[in-house]
């Protein structure tokens, strides 16, 4: 008696491939981290591997480089246009700053009613220790061949030359932030003036300003567009051996420093 042939893959249930950004953003590779050359393998799988339905990026990030935020979000984006797959973005706690520029890569973004959504602005923070110095009876000595090699020395007076030269630096560099959200928010974005003065804002709000389409969570919405059949895979980035065994500890301790720090800012 012959047994009925099994087809592979007929009335397979949608996948959507789930990839995890959270953190701060940053060059190098301390754990916890993000950036392009350690997500790079990561993301390719997400949009590759067992030919998924959509992308769908869960986001909880204070932000960090915008370097590397940049470098993320465009192969994201390049992926999204070789694979023609949409990308869905869930804001968890927190997507402000470069963590928000993460959330522009995705075609929709959505997130929680109590999210913290925008930041778009650059900072820049330091210390002047000029005076702690010579309290001290420290003389600093410093040796350049370049009248700007030293420039913002936190350990001498300001020089108000440095200052704005560091300024017409981040206006730059909000520019192109600015332009990245336009670019793809377009006419979604409202007419308000508090769009990119750093301000930040919680999800509701965020809707009404254009910065997100809508409150809601990863599987009820993609249950939402793909069926209650569809499957969940997640992608991220796994934490080195030695850091899983907690010896790397000085490490970690510096890097979740500087990511309180973020976090921080916004009340987290």
């Amino acid at each position: 008696m012959c047994g009925r042939m099994k087809i592979p893959f007929v009335n397979r249930a949608p996948r959507v491939a789930v990839l995890r950004l959270q953190g701060m953003i940053a060059a190098g590779g301390r754990p916890g981290q993000l950036n392009d050359a350690v997500l790079a393998p990561v993301i390719e799988a997400a949009f590759r591997r067992g030919k998924p339905s959509a992308v769908a990026l869960v986001l909880n990030s204070p932000g960090g480089s915008p370097v590397q935020s940049a470098l993320i979000a465009a192969r994201i984006r390049r992926l999204a246009e070789e694979t023609e797959l949409p990308v869905f973005g869930f804001v968890e706690d927190v997507a402000a700053s470069g963590g928000y520029w993460l959330a522009t890569a995705a075609d929709e973004v959505f997130a929680d009613a109590n999210s913290i959504i925008g930041s778009i602005g650059v900072i820049s923070a330091s210390f002047g220790l000029q005076d702690a110095i010579a309290k001290l009876g420290v003389e600093r000595r410093v040796y350049t061949a370049g009248k700007s090699k030293s420039q913002l020395d936190p350990f001498r007076p300001e020089n108000p030359e440095d200052v704005a030269r560091l300024t017409g630096l981040m206006e730059q560099i909000h520019a192109n932030f600015i332009a990245q959200v336009q670019d793809r928010r377009a006419a979604k974005l409202a007419d308000d003036d508090r769009l990119f003065t750093g301000e930040f804002w919680l999800g509701r709000q965020a809707v009404e300003l254009g910065l997100v389409d809508g409150i809601g969570h990863l599987a009820p919405v993609m249950k939402e567009r793909f069926g209650d059949k569809v499957k969940f895979r997640s992608y991220g980035v796994r934490r080195p051996l030695l850091a899983r065994f907690g010896l790397s500890l000085m490490g970690d301790a510096v890097a979740l420093a500087e990511e309180r720090a973020l976090y921080a800012r916004f009340g987290l």
